[in-house]
């Protein structure tokens, strides 16, 4: 399984400090949960959240408690996506944010994490997970302040500098396309879930098709898990495969 580097139950405690700030009438109280995770009482957590989902399925903050719970990284990217995009003013928005910042920057997907912290800044200003990223990591230029951050760079090369240690073999051949425009798009809409995806040519009996890749995983297992989460999220019919050389 991937696994977020920074310490969870150091994080967990700074999400219980501040949830009280941004409560809303209308959605659910997750902190006694989160409360029971620090604690170290996740399976019991895991077994009231399928009735929770149940119950509340168009509940923000039980959204983010089920990433909380993903034990594969880039499954809980998706989750944390969708509640940036579809739910901005939830009380978790910008947590759910810092999440994909933090799991971008632990992967070593640089340029990524730091659109991701751009937007955090930009729009969640007060947010307490800004100093807490500004003091965790080894920003692309450590000299940048927030005033620099402001501007989008919209010429930013995406890196792929993978975690030491980790042994990346499998990915998920999501598509092939000779019209490169739609290889694009579908990238492109991998990306804007906060997914990361790449493109590599491909020649077959004389053609050259343009393949699209999403993820990077150690074991099939994870993406196997993974595979079926696309497959859902974006209507596709994706595979596992090795890693090309």
């Amino acid at each position: 399984m991937i696994f977020y580097s920074f310490k969870i139950t150091a994080f967990l405690i700074l999400i219980i400090l501040v949830s009280p700030l941004f409560l809303y009438s209308q959605d659910v109280d997750i902190v006694q949960y989160l409360k029971q995770i620090e604690r170290g009482r996740v399976d019991e957590v895991k077994s009231e959240l399928t009735d929770l989902k149940i119950e509340y399925p168009e509940s923000p903050s039980i959204m983010f408690l089920d990433g909380v719970l993903t034990e594969n990284g880039q499954t809980a990217v998706v989750i944390y996506q969708k509640i940036v995009d579809a739910y901005p003013n939830s009380k978790y928005a910008d947590a759910a944010l810092y999440r994909i910042y933090s799991y971008y920057y632990a992967l070593g997907l640089y340029e990524s994490a730091d659109k991701k912290l751009i937007q955090l800044i930009n729009n969640y200003p007060e947010s307490p997970y800004i100093k807490v990223a500004k003091q965790n990591k080894l920003p692309i230029n450590p000299d940048i302040e927030k005033e620099d951050y402001e501007v989008t760079r919209t010429n930013s090369v995406q890196t792929t500098v993978e975690k030491p240690g980790l042994d990346y073999k499998f990915t998920i051949q999501a598509g092939a396309f000779s019209n490169i425009e739609n290889a694009k798009s579908l990238k492109d809409k991998f990306e804007n879930s906060g997914i990361f995806s790449e493109i590599k040519e491909k020649q077959v009996a004389g053609s050259v098709f343009h393949i699209v890749y999403v993820g990077k995983f150690v074991t099939d297992n994870d993406a196997e898990s993974f595979l079926k989460t696309i497959n859902e999220k974006f209507d596709l019919n994706g595979r596992v495969i090795t890693i090309p050389k």
